[in-house]
């Protein structure tokens, strides 16, 4: 049963109001003593001619208490209802046992395509945070939108093609030690990569060079595609380690290298339109009626650049998924960007261009230092991760050292914990990144959240056998109620998550379910409670392991049955 709804339906029926709209208008009180929903009665005035705090007290006369609702009480201008605390908490316990990993998850996005496009690394360049920032929000939300119902789509937009790759050849003909390269590949190819910057400076003719041997590129001259070939592959390879290690998949690896031969027709349907127009050379698309700078289309030597790449790959994904949404999990450095790209797509009279999003990011910092390829100054994604594993090994070492499987528990504590560190806040938020916070198993943390779930496998197992059925009015206190709110809360909490396309609402949810289940754990017996109420409790505690469990995998974390 949807508490929700039914205190809708029954708002709906005393007002004449549509459902839909009641539903949007049902609150959550800011304090319980105010109730479990509020219905703000500002929009009935006009229609019933009457001061929003007298339609609260007449409408709160005519609710009559049953199985959804206990009682209902005007406050202002507000309608509180009070649910019935026993059918609720009878009524979610069930509905999560018996759904189990499934629970929170629906049909609403049943044949409707989302593509989500997340990670997009550049080959030949190391993985660095901020493309891991970005692949473990995109992992998140497409997580969601699956459970969700939604068919999802996990695009890899590998950054494999560009001028970069002009002076990269350039670089690799100049210093390139073929056997250096390929022993340590990535870091070989950015210490050639930086140099030719470092030259370039020096020497501007090389920047000419670069620009050269991309153009050969993209004229599919058979040395220049060797090279850029061994790249990739040499890129991938080293890429693929990492997305192991994080459990992470695409169904897509299609680059920007993949549409190369597709940016033919977007020019071709600009000309038509009559949007291209010349700027000392080069081909534009005028945006000024957007209040935004032109979109490059064609540089001036004719080359093409990411822009008409990101064209074609949106015309690409529409005809091959009809796509309901086209989701970028891409940095806010790129937000000009991907409105220009949207701007040009709705010109060009594609009006999908409104079902393109992107989804910024913002920044990671360790110690006030921003991230630079170019000049060589970069944190590796790769040492990070094994960081976190590194140090949550050593923890295990001093606090439970006999730890089965410690090496495996501490993969996914360590890495759970980098993952949670980058997913607890807005996506609007920095991340300011500390070792400290991040591996603390106090407060709102990954180790603090899984090791909740541990606790609460560890009370059941002790427990031994539970029983199949349990009589659920023992759970009379305040705090078990609260506890129980919460994890009915959570199909609201993945709806809101992929709503905005904030994974952190998630996993603020699921703390806020851990802080409360450890309330009771300290403050009523569990094991040593009379028989009924025991019994009441372990289905409580099975329910909560459950939900905590869900909430962490659809944020790509795994959980260990032991720590």
């Amino acid at each position: 049963m949807d508490f929700k709804k039914e205190i809708a339906q029954k708002i709906s029926l005393l007002t004449d109001m549509e459902l839909e709209k009641v539903l949007d208008l049902i609150e959550t009180p800011p304090q319980k003593n105010m109730g479990d929903y509020a219905f703000p009665c500002f929009q009935l005035a006009k229609v019933m001619r009457k001061a929003p705090n007298m339609i609260a007290a007449e409408l709160a006369a005519k609710v009559q208490p049953d199985n959804v609702v206990e009682k209902a009480e005007p406050a202002g201008g507000y309608l509180n209802f009070f649910i019935n605390k026993g059918e609720y908490i009878k009524e979610i316990i069930y509905e999560v046992l018996a759904q189990g990993e499934q629970f929170g998850s629906s049909d609403m996005g049943k044949d409707k395509n989302v593509v989500v496009e997340f990670s997009s690394p550049n080959i030949a360049k190391p993985f660095h945070v901020g493309h891991l920032y970005t692949t473990v929000i995109g992992n998140a939300i497409e997580k969601i939108y699956k459970h969700l119902g939604y068919n999802t789509i996990k695009m890899n937009h590998l950054g494999d093609w560009g001028t970069q790759f002009g002076k990269l050849i350039s670089a690799y003909k100049r210093w390139g030690d073929e056997a250096v390269i390929e022993k340590d590949p990535i870091n070989e190819l950015l210490k050639i990569y930086v140099k030719f910057h470092e030259e370039a400076e020096k020497d501007p003719a090389l920047e000419d060079e670069a620009r050269n041997y991309f153009k050969k590129l993209e004229d599919s001259d058979p040395e220049a595609v060797a090279l850029w070939q061994k790249f990739r592959d040499l890129s991938l390879k080293e890429f693929m380690e990492l997305y192991k290690k994080l459990n992470i998949s695409f169904d897509s690896f299609a680059g920007e290298s993949f549409y190369s031969d597709k940016m033919g027709e977007v020019v071709e349907i600009l000309k038509e339109k009559n949007l291209l127009k010349d700027s000392n050379g080069a081909k534009i698309v005028d945006l000024e009626q957007f209040n935004i700078p032109p979109c490059m289309i064609l540089k001036s030597d004719g080359a093409t650049i990411y822009a008409t790449r990101d064209l074609a790959t949106a015309l690409y994904r529409k005809r091959t998924y009809d796509f309901y949404k086209n989701v970028y999990v891409v940095g806010g450095t790129q937000s000009l960007h991907f409105q220009q790209i949207f701007s040009t797509l709705g010109l060009m009279g594609f009006e999908w261009h409104k079902d393109c999003i992107h989804v910024s990011t913002s920044l990671v910092k360790f110690a006030d230092k921003k991230l630079s390829t170019r000049k060589g100054d970069v944190i590796f994604a790769k040492d990070v991760v094994n960081e976190a594993i590194h140090k949550t090994l050593e923890v295990i070492d001093i606090k439970n050292a006999n730890l089965e499987n410690k090496e495996e528990v501490a993969k996914m504590v360590g890495i759970g914990a980098l993952l949670y560190a980058f997913l607890k806040n807005s996506r609007d938020k920095d991340v300011i990144f500390t070792w400290e916070d991040t591996l603390s198993f106090e407060g709102e943390s990954g180790p603090y959240v899984q090791y909740t779930y541990v606790r609460g496998k560890s009370i059941l197992r002790r427990a031994g056998q539970v029983a199949e059925t349990a009589d659920y009015s023992f759970l009379q206190s305040d705090d078990e109620f609260q506890l129980v709110k919460l994890l009915g809360g959570f199909k609201d909490a993945l709806k809101e998550a992929a709503d905005r396309y904030e994974p952190f609402v998630v996993t603020r949810h699921i703390t806020e379910i851990a802080k409360a289940y450890n309330k009771i754990y300290n403050s009523h017996p569990i094991l040593n409670a009379e028989a009924n109420v025991k019994n009441a409790r372990l289905h409580l505690t099975k329910a909560v392991c459950t939900v905590i469990y869900t909430g962490l995998k659809l944020v790509g974390i795994e959980t260990p049955e032991s720590m």
